[in-house]
């Protein structure tokens, strides 16, 4: 019995401080400029995953709430990115995107990923698009 309440022990404790790190990863990335926003790559309604979204210079880096990595699950280039669609948050998609105002389809280097933010996010977001240093290109465009 002593062992089973010590293998309990350490398994408990061991989701702790993985609950912890998942807490204080969310925390670092909101304080260094991060923004709340939702992704899928699959386009099924289940397929919505919670993230942070933070801007890097050209790159917007998106990092998934529950996973244990250390760098972004998903990066995106300024220069190549093409907005393909834009449209408000389907009734179907109310439970998995609760706060989203806009749903964004993008495509870089050929791959679809749409993006569900909030009406502050969703201008951030297309500010950061337009933005570029003097002389030099965007490659913001959208799909006609």
């Amino acid at each position: 019995m002593g062992t089973l309440a010590l293998v309990l022990g350490i398994l408990l404790l061991c989701v702790c401080l993985l609950l912890g790190w998942l807490a204080v990863r969310r925390v670092r990335l909101m304080r260094g400029g991060g923004v709340d926003l939702c992704l899928r790559r699959r386009f099924a309604v289940t397929d919505w995953h919670f993230g942070v979204g933070r801007y890097r210079g050209d790159e917007f880096a998106w990092y998934r709430l529950t996973s244990f990595r250390v760098g972004p699950t998903v990066a995106i280039d300024r220069t190549e990115v093409e907005i393909v669609e834009r449209r408000d948050p389907l009734a179907s998609e109310a439970f998995a995107i609760p706060y989203a105002a806009a749903v964004l389809r993008c495509r870089s280097r050929g791959v679809d990923i749409e993006f569900a933010m909030a009406g502050d996010v969703l201008t951030g977001f297309l500010s950061w698009l337009e933005a570029a240093p003097p002389g030099r290109s965007t490659g913001y465009r959208q799909a006609s």
